[in-house]
């Protein structure tokens, strides 16, 4: 069986990716949790993984340590992961590497952090150019394949690539078209997501770098996680 290891589900957007594909697709693993901040000996992400990062999934004793390496790794072994028409999986894996490479202002000013609602001090021109792009990207995914999903009835690893960003719409209140706001709930609504977040909700961890990065940019008007 895989080993998933991933970081605090309060932060880790990238730990998310292939979590909530592997647990939407039904593929089982293992789930290993290693918090952000100072880690004992023996249990550290750097221990763990070959680049010192989440996530990092064992196949067997052998590492895939980057999220569209594991994604690429999982659609080998199984179906369902990208979609079968090949202009649909194309247009699928296309918009994966944007997100996987780009959305730089909507990642820095946006941290994830589920359990948290922060009103932002600023929408910048580059985050209104980020979430400009994003809705545009959203609602032709939809519209080219039928949704419900962004490449068409199942929800494929391209919907995963972009599940952080629903959880950072429902945190910073981010304004998008009614198109795109109800694509990001329908994720915010699967039963993995909504493990995922009571998960985030539950854990005690705090990392201080994540919280400090987030009050750089806004104000939190509710904290949801436990005490």
């Amino acid at each position: 069986m895989y080993t998933l290891i991933v970081a605090n589900k309060n932060y880790s957007s990238w730990s998310l990716r292939p979590w909530v594909l592997m647990r939407a697709l039904g593929i089982p693993f293992v789930e290993v949790v290693v918090p952000f901040g100072p880690q004992a000996p023996g249990q550290s992400i750097a221990e763990r993984s070959p680049s010192g990062k989440v996530p990092c999934l064992m196949d067997e004793g052998f590492p895939v340590w980057d999220s569209l390496a594991i994604i690429e790794y999982l659609a080998e072994r199984h179906a369902g992961v990208w979609p079968e028409d090949a202009r649909s999986r194309a247009w699928a894996r296309c918009a994966a590497a944007e997100m996987h490479s780009g959305f730089l202002a909507l990642r820095n000013q946006c941290g994830m952090n589920c359990g948290v609602r922060v009103r932002l001090h600023e929408v910048s021109g580059a985050l209104r150019s980020d979430l400009d792009r994003l809705d545009a990207l959203w609602r032709e995914g939809l519209s080219r394949h039928g949704g419900p999903f962004l490449a068409g009835g199942q929800f494929t690893a391209v919907d995963a690539c972009f599940a952080p960003v629903a959880f950072r719409v429902q945190s910073y209140d981010l304004e998008l078209s009614p198109d795109a706001l109800a694509y990001a709930q329908r994720l915010l609504a699967l039963i993995p997501m909504q493990d995922w977040y009571g998960s985030a909700l539950r854990e005690s961890w705090r990392d201080v770098p994540h919280e400090a990065e987030q009050q750089q940019y806004g104000v939190v008007t509710r904290d949801l996680r436990d005490p």
